[in-house]
């Protein structure tokens, strides 16, 4: 357990640029607070002390901001970046490495039973706000840009974009941690096309003046 604890500490202090000491992250930083709750809170689940699992996770709750509900799985160096709001469901399951910003739900549909929430692979980044929702599997080194809303599954190296998300592949880029993707500069195939469709119509739209402009001349002459 405290090799695990280290391995975690040490995961954000890779990550995140304001982090400056082991100690500091793990008195201040409510992403390590809500993973270590959880961690109790999951033994206990798995104990089918329910009761109790409820309790751990809602007092994390209120104490972090960060509802993680006590079945859920969570993998080795998670990192959480700020955490407000997020929200993981039951039967999500998150993989090694993964790291995850505020506002992100990992949540259901409302339509399934059973498994009802996602499954995130290893070195996973999802952005803010994103919404992840139903039972699919987000693929091994995959990322989910800020806001978007994803609802069938994601490859391996690729990027979800957009709502409902889309798939951008990031061709021959693989990196070792999932953070250090250039965020900014994702683009998003719906806005390309809405660009092309503009582009389209401001062209017939000149046509459409030039060929009234050329028939108007004829009726003067």
């Amino acid at each position: 357990m405290f090799r695990s604890l280290m391995d975690t500490l040490e995961a954000y202090q890779k990550r995140d640029p304001a982090a400056r000491s082991k100690l500091e992250i793990f008195l201040l930083y409510q992403g390590v607070h809500a993973t270590l709750y959880h961690r109790l809170a999951h033994w206990l689940y798995c104990h089918h002390c329910r009761f109790l699992a409820r309790f751990v996770s809602q007092w994390s709750r209120f104490w972090t901001g960060i509802e993680i509900h006590p079945g859920a799985k969570i993998g080795r160096r998670f990192v959480i970046d700020h955490g407000m709001g997020i929200v993981i469901g039951e039967t999500a399951e998150v993989g090694d490495d993964c790291l995850m910003y505020h506002g992100v739900t990992l949540g259901g549909t409302g339509k399934d039973h059973g498994k009802r929430h996602p499954t995130i692979g290893n070195n996973v980044l999802i952005g803010c706000g994103a919404k992840i929702l139903g039972p699919f599997k987000v693929g091994d080194n995959s990322r989910i840009a800020a806001n978007s809303v994803v609802l069938s599954e994601v490859p391996e190296h690729a990027t979800a974009v957009g709502i409902p998300a889309q798939i951008v592949r990031i061709a021959g880029r693989v990196t070792h941690y999932a953070d250090e993707v250039d965020q900014t500069s994702v683009e998003n195939p719906t806005l390309e096309r809405i660009e092309a469709l503009s582009q389209r119509l401001e062209f017939l739209e000149k046509m459409l003046d030039q060929k009234y402009l050329e028939e108007h001349a004829k009726k003067e002459a």
